[in-house]
């Protein structure tokens, strides 16, 4: 589950306690601050996490020319981390492997607050300290001064296996939802300096968008008619298609059919693990936020829904979509509930949709009383929206 730590420090002072009300209010997983003082002013459910500047304490190697009880005489302490009421975490700043030791030895010593590492990579050597330093703490916090993601890839890959969690920082929002996805499981979570409220609510937002679960239906063929010439849509994304996945498209906005992706081998033509021979260019399809589009309306860039058979989903980058006249071949199906459900798809047997357990159907071979998989929605549309009013298509 990905996270975000609100970071106090650089706030600016008439907007900390709007930021500080709207992290707990919109149940940030953490904020980072200097001040134990104010940390102590938070609710148990943030977790409170104190930032000390300096680097970790190393204690002083014995001289090898004195005696023992000499040599303990002259070396110098560990300096005992910044304490306060309150406080859950210490974010320790790390810069050495002797430091990261120490932090490493405090945690396993487990007699006081526990401490994350800061690290800031610059080269190879900051990157490799990163690496080790993600397997050995329970947070690592990582500031990237580059912008490339590389660094950050090979840290996930390096950590894969650890327990303990990464924190990477982010200068803003559109930074946070690439680091997210980076190698698709993305950093554990983000540290992020907002600079007003509007911005800690945004942050929960992007949090938040996942894409549903849907409860797929087992729609019945009724009739298949040849309807004569029109334009059609292949949708061709930025992702590569599972076999049983496709995208949802319907003629009218309370049902849609699964069409199926070009995965599967056909003579002829190589296969497009990429693209869905979609429909009419009239069709909804829908996306992500419960938000349908004409397919008319999709383009590159556009953000759609792959779908699997058993109603799994996540989102997929429109790369580009292709508009082509051709012969359309008109599919009219019933839900179990007796509710029409109508799809325009080319008229030509390459083109396919899906039955129930992911059973490829080719759109011309289908007769009556076959059975399709679909999804039925509860929502009326207007310009793409769920809106509550009377609205009948045929």
């Amino acid at each position: 589950m990905r996270f975000a730590w609100i970071d106090l420090r650089e706030v600016p002072r008439p907007q900390l306690q709007a930021v500080v009300d709207a992290a707990v209010h919109a149940r940030m997983a953490g904020v980072v601050s200097a001040d134990a003082e104010l940390l102590g002013t938070l609710p148990p459910t943030v977790t409170r996490v104190l930032a000390g500047g300096a680097p970790a304490a190393v204690p002083a190697k014995k001289p090898a020319d004195k005696g023992d009880k000499e040599a303990k005489a002259d070396a110098k302490p560990a300096d005992k981390p910044p304490t306060g009421a309150g406080v859950d975490l210490l974010l320790r700043k790390f810069t050495a492997q002797d430091e990261l030791d120490a932090l490493a030895a405090e945690n396993r010593a487990a007699s006081g607050t526990p401490v994350a590492g800061f690290v800031d990579v610059r080269d190879d050597r900051t990157l490799q300290l990163s690496c080790v330093g993600a397997m050995a703490l329970p947070y690592t916090v990582i500031h990237f001064a580059d912008p490339t993601k590389i660094p950050l890839e090979i840290v996930l890959a390096a950590a894969e296996s650890a327990e303990g969690k990464l924190v990477t920082v982010v200068g803003d929002l559109e930074e946070a939802a690439i680091v997210f996805d980076v190698l698709e499981r993305g950093s554990d979570g983000i540290l992020f300096t907002p600079r007003s409220a509007d911005d800690v609510f945004a942050l929960a937002r992007l949090l938040e968008a996942t894409t549903p679960q849907l409860e797929l239906s087992t729609l019945t063929v009724e009739s298949i008619r040849h309807v004569g010439l029109g334009d059609r849509v292949c949708v061709d994304t930025c992702s590569h298609f599972e076999e049983d996945e496709g995208i949802l498209v319907g003629s009218y906005s309370s049902g849609f059919v699964l069409c199926c992706s070009e995965t599967h081998p056909l003579p002829y033509m190589p296969t497009r693990p990429f693209r869905v021979n979609a429909g009419a260019l009239h069709s909804y399809t829908l996306g992500p936020d419960n938000r349908t589009n004409y397919l008319s309306e999709v383009g590159s860039g556009s953000a759609l829904l792959a779908v699997g058979a058993d109603g799994r989903t996540r989102r997929v980058v429109v790369g580009r979509a292709k508009l082509e006249s051709r012969p359309l071949l008109e599919i009219r199906t019933h839900a179990e509930d007796g509710r029409l459900v109508s799809l325009t798809v080319q008229d030509d047997w390459h083109v396919r949709v899906l039955g129930p357990g992911g059973k490829v159907l080719n759109v011309t071979e289908l007769r009556t009383g076959d059975e399709l998989l679909g999804y039925l929605a509860q929502d009326k549309r207007h310009v793409g929206l769920p809106i509550g009013e009377f609205c009948k298509e045929v």
